[in-house]
Order: C-alpha cells, then structure tokens, then sequence
C-alpha cells in the first residue's frame, strides 16, 4: 500500500469553538465549514487524524473514557457527512497538574511533538504532502518539532483554509 498524506488536526478551536474543556456532544459547536473540510480530505485521499491537549483530565474535570466517547461521537457525525477521523491522540498530561498519571506522555503534550511522532509510527504517511493545522502558536511549534508545515487557523471557514492547501484536483 503506498504512503498517504495526512492532515493532523487540533480539536477546539479548529474543528469546533473552543468554549472550554469540552468533552460531551452536548458542547460541540463545529466550527463553519469543518464537517465539509473533513469531507474533501477524506474525498482527496488524505489520512486524518486529531492531535489534542486534554489538561481537563489531569485536573480532574473528566476523564479519558469521556474525551474516547466524545471523539467516537464526533467520527460518527463526521462520517454521516462523508468524512472521519482516521486515528485521535490525546495529551491528559499538564506539568501544573501533574499527579504522575501522565508523566510517561509529557512529551505528547504541545508544543512537544508526540502525538505527531505517535501517530507517524503507526501509519504509512507522506509526509512530504502532510501538514497540520491549529489555532494557537504551540500547534505550529508542535508541527515544525515533528517536520510538518504548519498553518494557523484563525477563524472563518475551515473548508476555506484546507481548500487553498490543498493540491488542484485532478480533471
């Protein structure tokens, strides 16, 4: 099977608003365009995958079975509308909150790039046609630590931003 390009994505604040330690289905507001950019990356070949820091598990608010039930939840309303998410990583870990749980994925916590790296070593990924996309500064420090090109999302439609990265489609 030959390498695939991948789109690494941060959650809150580029696939839905970021109101907060969201982590029911009940708090997602997908962000304009996000279910379609999904869709075309799927449609263009690409893998997807969703790279997030989940500090609200390290401070007790909810935990990993929550985030795992959400993202399940947020597969299945993507792939209702022809797209997915083919793998998710989550970092529980924050160093202010850190009771030794999380520890091991120090790492795996943004700007550091482990999930990135994680997710890499385990599928067969062009990276020289991957790319990540976020909403803060520690996404695009994340993506150039794991030798991606970053690209800050800053509101607006996210269909708009994954349209001009990607390669014209082929007649």
């Amino acid at each position: 099977m030959s390498k695939r390009p991948a789109a690494f994505l941060d959650r809150d604040g580029v696939l839905n608003r970021d109101t907060g330690y969201a982590h029911r289905p009940d708090q997602i507001e997908w962000i304009d365009g996000a279910m379609e950019a999904i869709s075309l990356l799927k449609k263009r070949g690409y893998l997807v995958f969703v790279v997030t820091n989940q500090a609200g598990i390290a401070r007790g608010y909810y935990d990993v079975a929550d985030v795992e039930a959400l993202h399940q939840w947020m597969d299945a309303q993507l792939r209702a509308q022809g797209g997915g998410i083919d793998d998710f990583r989550i970092s529980p870990y924050h160093p202010d909150f850190d009771d030794g749980r999380f520890t091991g994925l120090a790492d795996w916590r943004k700007p550091k790039p482990g999930m990135i790296l994680d997710l890499i070593g385990h599928w067969d990924i062009d990276l020289s046609r991957s790319f990540m996309i976020g909403d803060r500064m520690t996404d695009m420090e994340a993506a150039e630590a794991a030798g991606l090109p970053g690209h800050l999302f800053e509101g607006g439609s996210l269909l708009q931003l994954v349209n001009g990265l990607l390669p014209a489609a082929p007649n």
